[in-house]
């Protein structure tokens, strides 16, 4: 009977102790420039960290506009051009803000809206972003076989008066694995 519980017990923590470790192991995203062309350079990487309430970003970014970007999670794990009414477009492929639960809502990281609405990204002077940011009710699941998504433009977290947070066109991406 001790043998039996001594052996289920292990067996238990073999199955749990590395789905616990693989959770909350860092994932690291290079992030390409992309045009209608397709993948271009590397920019850079992001590091995503698991933490108590959320994520922590680390971008180690470099070769961007200064300024705010709007930044974004997209459904798909793809930074190839595509398709989008008739015209060639950047990462297309990504498909859209990741939203599972369906809310059709573009309000900010936190907001209720897409689960993919992430802090805006700022870009120094020198082009680089290397700002940590922290990202409450999200997990590292939730960027697993995802894309990674940097537009041209900053994001008011709105979908007025532009749809989407008005962040324009996608210049930068990477896939998360």
């Amino acid at each position: 009977m001790k043998t039996s519980i001594a052996m289920s017990t292990a067996m238990l923590c073999a199955l749990v102790v590395p789905a616990y470790a693989a959770k909350s192991k860092p994932i690291t995203v290079t992030m390409n420039l992309v045009t209608a062309d397709g993948v271009g350079k590397s920019i850079g990487t992001i590091t995503i960290k698991e933490g108590k309430d959320g994520v922590t970003l680390e971008p180690k970014l470099k070769d961007l506009p200064p300024g705010e970007h709007g930044f974004h999670v997209h459904e798909k794990p793809s930074c190839d051009p595509a398709d989008k009414d008739g015209k060639k477009t950047a990462a297309q492929a990504a498909g859209a803000h990741y939203d599972p639960e369906g809310t059709k809502a573009h309000k900010g990281p936190g907001g209720g809206g897409h689960k993919g609405d992430m802090p805006k990204l700022v870009v120094s002077d020198k082009g680089e972003a290397k700002e940590k940011m922290e990202v409450k009710g999200v997990t590292l699941a939730d960027f697993q076989g995802k894309a990674l998504m940097i537009h041209a433009g900053g994001d008011n977290y709105s979908d007025a008066p532009k749809p989407l947070g008005g962040g324009g066109e996608r210049i930068a991406c990477g896939v998360s694995k």
